[in-house]
């Protein structure tokens, strides 16, 4: 698999982390207006009417599609019925320091899962550049003071998130597989609508789950329609298309340290919206994250 990491592959696996900072913060601001998986469900929904104009082909029977049911009913476990659930339920129960901090182990499980299940060799520079990664989180995490993280509790809920990131980690070695028809590996539409139709199936049996076992409610209003609309079209369907493209081009263990960009945007975005200027610290997280993700595609 090729390790190349070119400007238009950073580009693609820089929007991801992008989108889901964003994800974050809005699936923080509604929790009171839906039930989380609930959310991940009505997510999926909109974005599978948004994709089926582009690749309803796939949906035939003689498409490829039912005949590798298993691989796409794997991948939508994973991708589409657990990872977002699971960070859901993680912002309900989880503060949003400790559910960036566990989140922050992703280059860690991409090695160890490439390692274990896919027979991955980690190389030493690898390893160089999990370390700088995670160095750059932890110093946005504790704003510079690492005295902070030794406060840090960690709670159930940050389990959620811990069990999210493997998820996520063995979903991206499984896209580097191509044991799908030519066909739908070549229509990104088509690939992640496969995923989709599954993928519903998977969240709507775990959100079933959750208005049968707890006292489920929704507050339809535009906050929660545009809460909808962006989590389909920004981290569901971009991210996953910028995601699956990156993870080709560059191979997972590359992909995952791109993930640790997500605590700095959301320090960005709390700058925008909030009001909280950037420090010093955030120029040094920066350059640790990036000399991470540099350090970790060299041969």
């Amino acid at each position: 698999m090729s390790q190349k990491l070119t400007p238009t592959t950073a580009f693609l696996l820089t929007v991801p982390p992008l989108m889901w900072a964003g994800n974050a913060v809005v699936g923080r601001l509604v929790t009171d207006l839906v039930p989380p998986i609930t959310l991940n469900f009505l997510r999926w929904a909109v974005a599978f009417v948004i994709l089926l104009p582009m690749a309803s082909w796939v949906l035939r029977p003689g498409s490829g599609l039912w005949t590798h049911w298993k691989r796409f009913g794997l991948l939508s476990l994973l991708g589409v019925g657990c990872y977002n659930a699971l960070q859901y339920l993680a912002l309900q129960t989880s503060t949003p320091l400790n559910v960036t901090l566990v989140a922050a182990s992703s280059p860690v499980w991409m090695l160890a899962i490439g390692a274990l299940f896919f027979q991955a060799p980690v190389r030493r520079a690898q390893i160089y550049g999990a370390v700088l990664s995670i160095l750059g989180v932890l110093t946005v995490l504790s704003r510079g003071d690492w005295a902070q993280l030794i406060q840090v509790r960690l709670v159930p809920g940050d389990l959620f998130v811990l069990l999210a990131t493997a998820c996520w980690a063995y979903y991206s070695w499984l896209l580097s597989r191509k044991d799908e028809p030519e066909g739908i590996r070549r229509d990104w539409a088509a690939f992640l609508l496969g995923q989709v139709v599954f993928g519903l199936a998977w969240s709507g049996l775990f959100a079933g789950m959750e208005w049968g076992l707890t006292d489920a409610q929704i507050t339809w209003g535009w906050p929660l329609l545009a809460t909808l609309a962006f989590v389909a079209v920004g981290p569901a369907v971009l991210a996953y298309r910028c995601w699956g493209l990156g993870v080709q081009q560059a191979g997972p263990a590359v992909a995952g340290f791109f993930a640790n960009l997500t605590p700095l945007f959301a320090a960005i975005f709390s700058a925008a919206f909030l009001g909280d200027l950037p420090h010093t610290y955030h120029a040094l997280a920066f350059g640790l994250i990036i000399g991470g993700i540099v350090v970790s595609s060299r041969p």
